[in-house]
């Protein structure tokens, strides 16, 4: 039986995490979008100001059946650095926070239980700020944002940022059927 399930996540700019969700195997559609400020149906310049509150973000449906959600955590993880806090490399902002906005009381547990473990097993040099909270308002980021890589592989962003998360993304998981 499908089950389709979906979870909010951001981690530095959502081109970056529409790119690598996009190829992973039990992903049925990914949307870029904000969440988590403070005014309704916000711009990307309003969102790039930093004065929004909101978080690039991407909504990731999938089909649980064939991936389970600790699987995406575990490639939520792999691709960016959950320890710094507002940053992603040269994305400096609230906006590009590490978050996960969970749908279910379960995401919010499984979410929370990942960052204990992730934190206890020293795979990080540093303590994880991503911010765990209840999932309230997706808001659809312009077209041009969504299927950025896709649609602009050779834009300099996708080749010097976003190629070496795919490449991390297919190392990683290679024996395994998520990609």
């Amino acid at each position: 039986m499908n089950r389709q399930e979906i979870i909010y996540l951001g981690g530095g700019c959502f081109w970056c995490l529409e790119a690598v969700f996009q190829r992973v195997s039990g992903v049925l559609n990914v949307r870029s979008g904000y969440s988590g400020g403070n005014i309704e149906n916000p711009s990307y310049e309003e969102v790039s100001s930093g004065t929004t509150n909101h978080a690039e973000i991407v909504e990731v449906t999938f089909d649980n059946t064939k991936i389970s959600f600790d699987d995406i955590l575990n490639i939520f993880f792999e691709i960016h650095d959950p320890t710094t806090l507002n940053r992603q490399g040269a994305d400096i902002g609230t906006q590009y926070r590490s978050i996960i906005l969970a749908t279910t009381p379960e995401q919010l547990m499984i979410s929370l239980k990942k960052i204990s473990d992730l934190n206890s097993s020293g795979k990080f040099n540093s303590p994880i700020v991503t911010v765990v909270s209840k999932f309230e308002k997706f808001y659809e980021a312009e077209d041009y944002h969504q299927n950025f890589y896709n649609n602009n592989p050779n834009y300099p962003y996708c080749k010097i940022v976003i190629d070496p998360k795919l490449k991390k993304l297919i190392d990683i998981n290679k024996n395994k059927d998520i990609i």
